[in-house]
């Protein structure tokens, strides 16, 4: 007994969460305690304890737990004789690791000893595979609770309850009076108004003029706005901002979305949806081509979207300026807009094209040549007419297939008559050769299955118009919209609404334009019977 006064235990007590500090089932106090017990009936003296505070067991490594490193050094120098915790899953839960974590310690006659377990003794082939056994199955446990985790939070996701954590910008936690099974209360998320005013227009901003993140930080700082934390806004934050999916109205997991909950949409899906879009064009590592103008900055309509119709090469925009000087003496300076082919500026290829060309002339002519195709929009049908006319070919379509479903039906039955028929034939009952009931039987299917190719036909012509409408109801009010205000739009929106409606605009020697249309827009005028404007301009 003596002997074993003398010894001196250092013990190990961990938590996975924060929230088990106090007054929960394996939390610190508890297994502090225990462990005095504990030590106090073996006759050990508890030298130094160490704490571990919200550090997962299966998910952190042991070389990354300054407590596990500082007891390796203290059992180096000698300074204590028992490893003492409450359960051996706090010294780890990791299957391919902490056994050997416990074997290190015993290795370097360190007894390691559980409140709960007892000894972990090293003896016999026996006991190394005890040791592992035990934290392969802390590991199953471990792996168990984090499903367990998952998918009750899957579930919280998909019966729209808002799971906790930071509150995103445009929202607040309201309490409802609902309460956990502690009797805690549970805090409902819901809409900000006068922060949501504040994301709908970053969402805005964006779709409409063009806005980058860093410019909606820099907007969203000088109005004095703070973060929730009360930091200021950066492109990061705006970027979590513009991508969050619960501003159309879902909360949503990796693998669990919410159904539609209205008191947490901000912004529209057409809205969101586009916006998405052009973050994704404007990703530096995308190298794909652009859609959207990736800046709206300065008075050049154009910029980002104007190629060299010889070599293909970008035109960039500079400002052109020329000093006269008048016959008093005094100098004037002449400045002019110019887009320049860059490629043929540096002598990057051999580029037959002009290697400048006016801003204001071609500006001027797409401008005109957009209130044109504007005016075609204008004029087209409202989606009431569109779906009377579908109804109407929808009812033609279904007169048809049933006039091919009876004639279906008939030759069904026509073949199944010649089959009996073969079948007597091959008896000798039959008034008919095999031969002739084959071929007779042959020009039957041939017309079940011409029957077949008319059927599948139609039901695809009807797939598609139905497909051709449902496409085009979300751009319909957008580009009705964008035809009735575009006179009155600052150039930053005209660029906006000039890069979602052209893919490229060609410019040519002797400033011949060609404007191709993106597919959307083609589609749209397509399914409405408008015109897709003047593809190729001649500017005089």
């Amino acid at each position: 007994m003596s002997k074993d006064n003398a010894i001196i235990a250092y013990a190990l007590y961990r938590v996975s969460t924060k929230g088990q500090v106090d007054k929960v089932k394996d939390d610190i106090p508890m297994q502090r305690e225990a462990c005095h017990e504990f030590a106090d009936r073996m006759g050990w003296t508890i030298g130094k304890e160490f704490l571990e505070k919200g550090v997962s067991g299966f998910k952190v490594s042991a070389k990354d737990r300054d407590a596990i490193q500082d007891l390796k050094e203290a059992a180096l120098n000698g300074e204590f004789q028992v490893l003492l915790v409450f359960m051996f899953d706090r010294i780890g839960r990791i299957d391919d690791e902490t056994p050997f974590i416990v074997e290190w310690f015993a290795k370097h006659n360190i007894r390691v000893w559980s409140v709960n377990e007892g000894e972990q003794r090293f003896e016999s082939h026996v006991d190394k595979l005890m040791n592992y056994i035990r934290f392969w199955q802390a590991a199953g446990e471990s792996e168990k609770t984090s499903m367990r985790i998952r998918t009750r939070m899957q579930q919280l996701t998909l019966e729209g309850v808002y799971r906790g954590g930071p509150v995103p910008f445009g929202y607040h936690l309201v309490n409802n009076g609902r309460l956990n099974k502690k009797g805690k209360p549970l805090y409902d998320i819901e809409t900000d108004p006068e922060e949501a005013d504040l994301v709908r227009m970053m969402f805005e901003k964006t779709v409409k003029e063009g806005y980058g993140t860093h410019r909606l930080a820099s907007l969203m700082n000088e109005k004095g706005i703070k973060t929730h934390n009360g930091s200021k806004f950066q492109c990061n934050t705006i970027n979590r901002i513009l991508r969050n999916q619960m501003v159309t109205g879902y909360l949503v997991t990796k693998n669990a979305k919410s159904p539609f909950l209205p008191q947490l949409k901000i912004v529209d899906d057409y809205l969101f949806n586009r916006t998405q879009e052009i973050l994704e064009q404007r990703v530096v590592t995308n190298e794909e081509r652009h859609s959207v103008a990736l800046t709206t900055r300065g008075q050049d309509l154009l910029s980002g979207m104007m190629y060299c119709g010889h070599c293909g090469g970008f035109l960039t925009s500079y400002e052109h300026r020329r000093k006269h000087t008048l016959a008093d003496g005094t100098v004037k300076v002449y400045k002019q807009r110019r887009y320049m082919c860059y490629h043929r500026t540096k002598k990057l290829c051999d580029c037959d094209g002009q290697g400048t060309y006016v801003v204001a002339r071609i500006d001027k002519a797409v401008n005109a040549a957009v209130e044109e195709m504007f005016s075609h929009i204008k004029d087209a049908p409202d989606e009431k007419e569109l779906a009377k006319a579908f109804n109407k070919e929808a009812a033609s379509c279904k007169a048809k297939k049933t006039k091919l479903n009876l004639e279906l039906s008939r030759l069904t039955k026509q073949k199944e008559k010649l089959e009996q028929e073969i079948l007597k034939a091959l008896m000798g009952e039959s008034g008919f050769t095999s031969e002739q009931l084959s071929t007779l039987l042959k020009n039957v299917q041939t017309e079940i299955d011409d029957v077949n190719e008319k059927m599948e036909t139609l039901e695809s012509e009807v797939a598609s118009k139905k497909t051709s409408i449902e496409n085009i109801r979300p751009q319909y009010e957008n580009f009705r919209t964008w035809a009735e205000e575009y006179d009155k739009c600052t150039v930053e929106q005209k660029k906006m609404i000039i890069s979602q409606l052209v893919d490229r605009i060609e410019v040519f020697r002797d400033y011949k334009l060609n404007m191709i249309f993106n597919m959307t827009y083609k589609h749209f005028c397509e399914d409405w019977n408008t015109a897709t404007g003047i593809n190729i301009i001649e500017i005089k």
